[in-house]
Parts: structure tokens; sequence; C-alpha cells
């Protein structure tokens, strides 16, 4: 039976937060007078579904500047006959014309149809879906992150709105990208008419708004922000590179105080995309749960801007004279206990949801790698290459062999060891010498500590923990091992919408790539699966059994026509009650 809103309704949800988003709460009578007309340049959107309501988005752009009235329908038919709740607002230019329903009183599991006006103009259809209750066979995720405009078209977001059997889209993060023009990933912009508004790097509110209002100005994120509600958290772009709670990489004392940048931007991230505010004027505090009946309990976390403490550098600990490499000092402060990237808050939240989480698969929706990515010191603080190393440590390999009289030794190889021995130079074997480290500071490796308390919970209560991630732009299967060794979950983790990833620095042909990522698989101990190269999303399907994550790509981003790359796409899974990353056999 239907539930309308009532006070005491209202009451809750304004205590919990629903804040500036105006809430809906049954039919009304909302026809409108205003003589103000306007556009819906940047289409709609719908997010953060609850089984009862969802968040409703669009933008107006008035004919002439003024306060503008928006009305609203939601139906269960696209012709809406059958009206469930409509309403109307004003938005004004304090919000950039963005409008933000909370359309409440729904149902479970039901796909709905929804619409604005504005005027005599009505905006287009979108499409969007509650959660579920109850039992639930599946639930599929397209994970998707880093979306760099200048970079190349979005045909990642296009291929993901030709799918019709997508629950919700969960992005993890860098929906837009704070550079200059010119700047990052800005090769082709010019000739593909992607060159990014405003001309310089993001610091104000209204530059943030600018670039907000030009990529939802794309029509492929506008057809998929249509076709399906998203769950999302920010990265670090969405304010400024390698974000951490007092600073940025990527900002300096020249560029003004930080905090007010940051303010902007997470105003103008609030502001433009679907997301539910906890209590009006709250824009840092995006953490929070969905819940897919009792198949999926999906836990968005915020690693980036909230707590994050400042990310180790190796420069730090390479002696500039000798080049020596402090490994002791670098253990101590990388696996300190007071360091933290979720803060307490965070972390005592997440452990309260998750022993009180009773669906079968647990989720943690979030920005930066978990899995150990361990690789040689020597690679890690880039005095050698992955190419290098290999060879290198082979011929080390063969001089240990030599030394120890070992018999199998053949001719060609004594032939080759003689011709190469002096490669192997006192600095060089102290280098091979040195132990795993992790290669990317950035992420979870950086901050081991809470990691394992993450994932001490998570045992303790036997959850079948998966760990989804995106901001490497590259995608990645991984176990999940505690500091005893043990498999406590899996971490599946997407490639980017257009941002490049590491065959732009490692400046590989498409050749060599596949024995590049063979070569890092076989260096990383809980690696099971990596893609360098190749630009994509990450579909992820969960039933009462198993998760299966299916990597998908397109073969170009340079021309608006595409295809799937599908010698490129892989497979895998996981069981629940046995956690561990299996290929799926082609």
């Amino acid at each position: 039976m239907k539930r309308f809103v009532t006070r005491r309704d209202f009451l809750a949800m304004s205590a919990k937060g629903v804040g500036a988003v105006v809430v809906s709460y049954g039919l009304m009578g909302c026809s409108s007078d205003d003589a103000i007309s306007g556009q819906f340049l940047q289409g709609v959107a719908s997010g953060d579904p609850a089984t009862d309501a969802v968040i409703l988005w669009t933008r107006v752009t008035p004919d002439v500047e003024g306060d503008i009235t928006v009305s609203w329908q939601v139906a269960t038919d696209s012709n809406f006959t059958q009206l469930v709740t409509n309403g109307q607002m004003v938005t004004t230019k304090d919000r950039d014309y963005t409008v933000k329903v909370d359309a409440v009183g729904l149902e479970a599991g039901q796909q709905y149809f929804y619409r604005f006006t504005a005027g005599d103009t009505v905006s287009e259809i979108g499409q969007t879906r509650t959660l579920p209750e109850g039992s639930v066979a599946s639930v599929t995720l397209a994970v998707m992150s880093c979306a760099n405009f200048p970079a190349g078209y979005f045909n990642v977001y296009e291929m993901a709105a030709q799918q019709d059997d997508i629950d919700a889209v969960v992005h993890l993060g860098d929906y837009l990208y704070e550079y200059a023009r010119g700047e990052y990933a800005s090769e082709h912009a010019i000739e593909l008419d992607r060159e990014v508004l405003p001309a310089g790097e993001l610091f104000l509110l209204d530059d943030y708004r600018t670039r907000y209002s030009q990529y939802r100005s794309d029509a492929s994120l506008q057809k998929l922000h249509a076709k399906v509600a998203f769950i999302t958290v920010w990265d670090d772009h969405e304010v400024a590179n390698d974000t951490w709670k007092d600073g940025a990489e990527n900002h300096n004392d020249s560029e003004g105080d930080f905090d007010q940048r940051k303010e902007a931007a997470l105003q103008a991230y609030f502001e433009w995309l679907p997301i539910r505010p906890w209590s009006e004027g709250n824009h840092e505090e995006i953490y929070r749960s969905f819940n897919f009946g009792n198949l999926v309990d999906l836990h968005m976390l915020d690693t980036r801007v909230l707590a994050r403490d400042k990310q180790l550098e190796y420069s730090q600990y390479i002696d500039a004279t000798t080049g020596a490499f402090n490994n002791v000092t670098f253990l101590a402060d990388v696996t300190d206990t007071n360091r933290t990237m979720l803060g307490q808050t965070q972390l005592l939240w997440l452990q309260q949801t998750l022993l009180q989480s009773t669906a079968k698969w647990q989720v943690l929706g979030q920005q930066v790698l978990m899995g150990k990515m361990l690789m040689p010191a020597a690679i890690a603080t880039q005095q050698m290459s992955i190419p290098q190393f290999a060879e290198l440590a082979g011929l080390a390999q063969l001089a240990g062999r030599a030394q120890a009289g070992d018999p199998t030794l053949t001719t060609q190889e004594l032939a080759y060891l003689q011709a190469n021995q002096d490669k192997l130079t006192p600095e060089v074997i102290a280098l091979l010498q040195l132990p795993a480290i992790p290669y990317n500071l950035d992420a979870w490796d950086g901050y081991a500590y809470e990691r394992e308390v993450i994932l001490a919970t998570a045992k303790s209560l036997n959850h079948n923990l998966v760990v989804i991630a995106g901001d490497t732009h590259n995608a990645w299967a991984s176990d999940l091992t505690d500091s005893g060794g043990e498999i406590v979950g899996i971490e599946f983790a997407t490639s980017s919408v257009s941002s490049p990833g590491l065959e732009y620095y490692l400046g590989l042909s498409d050749a060599e790539m596949p024995a590049t990522e063979a070569a890092i698989v076989d260096l990383i101990a809980d690696l099971n699966y990596a893609n360098l190269k190749d630009r994509g999303y990450l579909l992820l399907t969960f039933t009462q059994d198993e998760v299966r994550s299916d990597w998908q790509y397109v073969d170009t981003i340079l021309n608006k026509t595409f295809a799937p790359l599908d010698g490129r796409g892989y497979s895998a899974t996981s069981a629940a009650g046995s956690p561990k990353v299996m290929p799926v056999s082609s």
C-alpha cells in the first residue's frame, strides 16, 4: 500500500538531515503562472535511491535573470497518466539555478519516470528506481570513475547507457578535473572541441560551477544520468589533485586559502550532483549506506576530504647523497597507529554499520586501492623501470647460481652472465636487495593500520567483503589479505572514463602492454588482474552465491564512433563464504 509522508515523517527526515533538498510529500496542485521560462540544458538526473525515496535533479537556464519556479512530476508510466507525486520550488542564482527534490513516499523496487517544467518548457523524461527490500535475487551495479573532459569523449558513459539491466551507477569520484586549459591530458582537446571552461584552474565557486555546467552539457553523460540513478562520492579532483584534509598537491599559498577553495568546490558538488545532504549547509560529510534488500549493503566512504592525513612521500626517506632508502623509518611511519584516512568518527560509523549489517554482501564504495600493491623498492621509488628490474634481477639470479656452482647453468646463460656482469654494480645490488614496498602512498598502502582495522572488523563478523575502487585510471583485481596473510575479502577496481592510465606514463606500445601487465601481476603477490591502458567501467553482479565482475572497455575515446573492446575484456568471480578472485574461463 502507498505510504504517504506524514508530519512525523517529515520531521524525522529533517532530523536526519534532508536539509537543503526540497521534499515532496504527495500529490498537490502545482500549476504556476510564473512568467519566466527557461531551458534544461544540462538534462535531468536522479540519485541516492532509498526504498521509499530518490533525489531528483535538474538545472534550468532562465530566459532572463531572476528567480524561476520549476515544477516536477513523478509517475509510474512514461505518459504521466499515473502520477505519484508532484510539486514545485523556486530556484535562484544563489544555488546556480539547480533544482533538487527528495521524492518521498515511493514504493520499494519500483521504476519511476520524472520530468520538470519551467514556464512552458518541459525537460526530457528521466527514469529511476527505488531500492528493493526483502529477498533479492540479484543486483547489478556499474562502477565508474575519473572522467576528464579534454582527454576525450565520454564513450564509456554512452556504452553504459546502452545497457538495460543496471540497478544503479556507483561513481567513485573525479567526476570532473580542476586543471586549466592545456594542462593534464589535453593533447587532443582543441581537435575534439573539448577545451575546458573556464580556461583557468578552478579556485572560486563560480569556477567550479562553470566546469560542472560544461561537463553536464555532455550528451553521453546526460543520457546515462537520465536512465539510471547515481550513487556518488568525490575523490580529489573535485577539489584539487591529491587532496588531504588541510591541503592538496595542486594547491600552494599563492593560490589563496585552501579551506575556502575546498568549501567552494564541495558546495558546487552538492549543487550539481543528485546527492542527499545530511543537513543544510553541510557539504563535507558524504559517507552513507544503501541497502539492496537482503543481498547487498553498499557503504560509501570518504577517503579523501574529510579526515585524511597528508600523504607520505618517498623523497622523505631517500638519502640525497647516497640514494639509500631508509626502510626502517618508512615502515614505522606507514604503520603508525595514529595515521588516518577515514578519521575516527567515520571509522567508528563504518564499524558500527558493519556490525549491524546483515546482507549477504558488504560492499565498500570508496576511492583508492585497498589491496596491497607492494613492488620491489627499486621500482616503487622509480630508481628502476619494470623492464630494467626484470633484466637486472634475472642477471643477479644467474650470478647467484654461478657463485653457488649450479651445474644446471647452460652455456648460453654463462655467456650472457659474462657479457653483462659489469651491470651488477654495488649500487644495483643494493637496490635489488631492498624489500617490496607500496608503489602508491596515496592509496591504503600509505595508511596501513586503519586498513587492518577495517579488515579485522569484517573478518570478525564473517562478512563477505567486497571493496570497489577507482582513482588510478587502471583496472585491478586483488585479494585483500590481512597482516597474517589470510584472505579477508576481495577488491575490484575500475578503469577510467577518459583519464589516461599507466600507458600515458610508461610510454609503452600496445604490443608491449600485455607482457608488462603480466609482469606486474607476477610481481605483486595479492594482485590477480591488471589492465594498464584501456578506458572503461566495471559491471558488478551480485547473487546469493557469488559476485561477478566484468570489466568492459571501449576501443577509442577520440572518436564518437566506438565499439566495445572485446579482446581486452575480463571477468572474475568470488564465491560467498570463500573470498578469492577467480578468473572466468572464456
